[in-house]
């Protein structure tokens, strides 16, 4: 089986909820997609997703993913899209860098291995575990009060994990925390995420003032010093996010004791076959995961749920499911949250079949 083309389509994601707030006055109202499909001469297509946070969120952007898929798709045409090993060694060979481009595509790869051996993504991940697991909801940045509302509100459909968007003025964080915390029952699960948003005093004051509360404290600062120091002075479980982007600061992250929990984001390490490797080894560690990625629709959160499910329980602290953020459908058979819950697709492959009716005439 050889790879004959790739093709990348442009879908615009709108939100339930209008707009998505978080650290440094940052909020997205419409997700800029890119799916790909990877063609093969086996008459198989496998379909991968990529959807950046914004252009001010990590070092990606939209419109960067899908000139970056033009730079990189010819150096592709001829591969056997089973062959992940090789396959990404090309893309690491053509270009360097830029993880998010070639996430789509190795995520594409995934679902044509499936197909090709009539096996789930999920058991080719390592196999499911249980019916189903745990999804967290994000609560967007706004008001203390209306924030603390927002965990009623999702708890009402199924959720016991909450993500507090922080990263702003400490106080008025410290203020959202303690409301958000006077909400939580019996099981539930506080994380306050800033993002990156705080500078290392602000942190340290918030962590401190916060010392008695029931809260996960996620990527408090911009960079690993900062946050290590945040860590060595705090009592809270801790979790790190955007500075984990490969194996080796996971690897330096363990040796530093810099976390109890790492934020895993599919795009943000290169794909299905670099997180895996990741993930097999915090599970290695004893580190628990957050499984996600910076954003996506059905595509995306089919490629999670994969990930996700074929995680070992006691080490999947959460993940999420995009999907039912947007307003839009980009393909069928995709997972589904069924309160606050989501199982992987049982069927070849991510077990989903693109809308083309919404994807449209491909962009490249």
């Amino acid at each position: 089986m050889r790879i004959t083309a790739i093709h990348a389509y442009r879908v615009e994601l709108p939100l339930h909820e209008g707009s998505y707030k978080w650290s440094g006055g940052n909020a997205v109202s419409v997700f800029d997609s890119t799916i790909v499909a990877v063609e093969t001469d086996a008459g198989i297509t496998g379909y991968g997703e990529v959807c950046p946070l914004g252009p001010a969120y990590l070092p990606a952007y939209a419109a960067g993913a899908r000139t970056g898929i033009a730079e990189l798709a010819p150096h592709l045409i001829g591969l056997d899209p089973r062959e992940l090993g090789p396959l990404n060694k090309r893309m690491d060979q053509a270009m360097r860098g830029h993880p998010y481009v070639k996430s789509p595509i190795d995520i594409a790869c995934w679902d044509i291995l499936g197909k090709a051996t009539g096996v789930p993504v999920a058991t080719l991940l390592g196999g499911r575990y249980g019916a189903d697991f745990a999804l967290y909801r994000a609560i967007s940045q706004d008001e203390p009060e209306k924030m603390a509302e927002m965990v009623s509100t999702y708890r009402g459909q199924g959720y016991t994990k909450f993500q507090l968007k922080v990263g702003g003025d400490p106080g008025t964080d410290i203020a959202r925390i303690t409301a958000a915390s006077a909400r939580l029952e019996s099981g539930d699960v506080l994380i306050a995420d800033a993002n990156t948003g705080w500078l290392q005093h602000q942190a340290l004051r918030v962590a401190h003032a916060v010392r008695d509360v029931d809260v996960y404290i996620e990527q408090p600062c911009m960079s690993y010093a900062e946050c290590l120091a945040v860590r060595r002075h705090t009592n809270r479980p801790f979790i790190l996010d955007e500075v984990i982007d490969d194996l080796a600061m996971v690897v330096r992250g363990a040796g530093d004791q810099a976390m109890d929990v790492i934020n895993l984001k599919i795009s943000k390490v290169g794909g299905l076959t670099k997180a895996k490797q990741i993930r097999d080894l915090c599970v290695s560690l004893g580190i628990a995961l957050t499984i996600e990625d910076t954003w996506g629709g059905d595509i995306t959160t089919a490629a999670i749920a994969a990930l996700a499910h074929s995680t070992p329980p006691e080490f999947l602290f959460s993940s999420t499911d995009f999907n039912s953020y947007v307003t839009v459908s980009t393909a069928a058979g995709a997972p589904q949250r069924k309160h606050g819950r989501m199982a992987a697709s049982l069927e070849p492959g991510l077990g989903i079949q693109p809308r083309m009716e919404v994807l449209g005439r491909p962009v490249l």
